[in-house]
């Protein structure tokens, strides 16, 4: 249930990152990466998960030269068709290219296998499949995955966990269900026998848009989600990393409220990548007390 570098313990200070931007779309300049990985270093980041695809081959090269270290992953995201024999001949063929360019890069420690796709035995076949390629093309590192919650026991609990080495857990305590006390006891419920990573959480806020703490879309309600979260998660010794959603605001056309306007505003810094929200000072804070 611990993570170790060199021989000694770490937790991962990190946080998503998608390519995307105003002016260059999903296209990703060496600049805009240096700005990347200077946001998550102001941010007190050691770690960044790539979502939720290969990112540009010049991230893994600045992040050796920087010294961050890295979550590679590929698209098996959400409903795709784990029956068909073509996708899973896709998803693998994206790993191994990945593996292959990457393998080499110090900054890489875990290769993500998917994200959020619903429990039945063809994901679990998929999945398994995936997770096997990549320790058979590179036993050095470790693997992962976005793992399940098991709803009735509310707790995390996961075939695929028995394939990978590390569980990453997506939650949204404080934003999608509103009350804490759901962490609470999913924390408390939960034995993992393994190292777990919070791997996605978080809230939306419009930058500029101020109120109560209570009130949606506010960059106080946002503060305020992360400090709730990270007073609960400090709680529960198996988490051993947390990697927020995420670093920008960023564009997803079917977010249509009058706050998001085609923009998913879970960011710690706005979409124009300068304007930093109070959660960023927040997650700073924590990261810094950490060492």
């Amino acid at each position: 249930q611990q993570l170790w570098l060199n021989g000694k313990p770490i937790y991962l200070k990190g946080i998503c990152v998608h390519e995307d931007d105003l002016l260059l779309g999903k296209v990703s300049s060496q600049q805009d990466v240096r700005r990347r990985f200077a946001d998550a270093a102001a941010l007190g980041c050691n770690f960044l998960r790539l979502s939720h695809y290969p990112h540009h081959e010049h991230v893994a090269q600045i992040a050796d030269e920087l010294g961050f270290l890295l979550w590679e992953e590929i698209p098996v995201y959400w409903a795709i068709d784990f029956g068909n024999p073509a996708t899973l001949a896709d998803a693998q063929n994206q790993l191994q290219e990945l593996i292959r360019r990457d393998r080499n890069r110090a900054s890489v420690i875990l290769w993500g296998v998917g994200n959020e796709n619903d429990d039945s035995d063809l994901r679990l076949a998929f999945m398994r499949s995936l997770a096997q390629s990549a320790k058979a093309a590179d036993p050095t590192r470790l693997t992962g995955a976005a793992c399940l919650i098991n709803r009735q026991k509310f707790c995390i609990e996961d075939r695929l966990t028995e394939h990978i080495d590390v569980i990453g857990i997506n939650e949204y305590f404080g934003w999608y269900e509103p009350d804490f006390s759901g962490l609470r006891r999913l924390l408390e419920a939960s034995t993992p026998d393994k190292p777990v990573i919070i791997s996605e959480t978080g809230a939306d806020a419009l930058a500029g848009h101020h109120g109560a703490t209570d009130e949606l879309f506010t960059e106080e309600n946002q503060a305020r989600v992360y400090e709730q979260q990270i007073a609960h998660l400090a709680r529960a010794p198996f988490v051993c990393g947390m990697t927020p959603w995420l670093l920008y605001d960023f564009r997803s056309e079917r977010r249509q409220t009058v706050f998001n306007q085609g923009f998913n505003r879970k960011g710690l810094i706005a979409q124009d990548k300068s304007t930093r929200k109070l959660a960023f000072e927040v997650l700073a804070r924590h990261y810094r007390s950490l060492g």
